[in-house]
């Protein structure tokens, strides 16, 4: 469903990402882990055409994402709280993605009953604009707007980070049983490797933007990303 092709991306002659080949097939969930300047962002944003990349190609569903945007129709994303518009209430944000993306006011009622329980009491009706909210309560506001139109892909920076555990443990409750129920492709990052286990069935390592590592999740899986980013 997404491949890339010699993808590489530096900045001031410094190379940042550097992937000659990956494949990430239909209703894959897929993990991305590194630390801190390991290239997962890069390719993120890569993937989205929120950067150009200095050479190679990124494709969805055979077609390179930079020479159209039909890809767009089928991709959640939320990468940071750049995506959200933060002098709106998250009312008046989600009322704005449904407009864009000609939503009936029925498909707006349903997503909110759908995220009842993962917004937990603190996103809707409190009259707080999104500027306003707790970081954690942000990051709930950005990942709920892009399963919104109920995309055959996902793509998530971090998304337990700044959550509290309750909330982690809603959202990967979710992720699973969107995996399960509507077989969403799904790529998602994390410094937390018992999360990104728990609910990716493949994981990539990146180090210093190229591939280190790319496994199936197993049993002992966390045990050997633990050795090595114990090293």
């Amino acid at each position: 469903m997404i491949e890339v092709k010699s993808l590489a991306k530096g900045y001031n002659g410094t190379i940042v990402l550097d992937i000659p080949e990956l494949k990430i097939e239909k209703g894959e969930s897929f993990g991305l882990v590194g630390n801190n300047g390991a290239g997962k962002t890069t390719f993120f944003r890569l993937i989205l055409d929120l950067i150009k990349a200095n050479k190679g190609e990124v494709l969805s569903q055979g077609i390179d994402v930079k020479k159209t945007v039909d890809w767009k129709s089928y991709t959640g994303s939320y990468l940071d709280e750049g995506f959200l518009i933060d002098f709106l209430t998250p009312e008046e944000y989600f009322n704005f993605i449904a407009s864009v993306n000609n939503l009936s006011k029925g498909d707006i009622q349903k997503f909110m009953d759908e995220f009842e329980d993962f917004f937990n009491g603190e996103i809707i009706g409190k009259g707080k604009y999104i500027r306003d909210l707790s970081r954690g309560n942000k990051q709930k506001v950005g990942i709920a707007a892009s399963l919104m139109t109920e995309p055959e892909v996902l793509i998530l920076d971090e998304p337990f980070a700044s959550l509290d555990p309750s909330s982690q443990i809603r959202l990967k409750n979710l992720l699973k049983k969107l995996k399960e129920e509507k077989n969403l492709t799904m790529l998602i990052s994390s410094h937390d490797l018992n999360h990104v286990t728990e609910v990716c069935e493949r994981i990539v390592v990146l180090d210093k933007g190229i591939v280190i590592h790319d496994i199936k999740t197993q049993e002992d899986t966390l045990k050997e990303l633990e050795s090595y980013f114990a090293v």
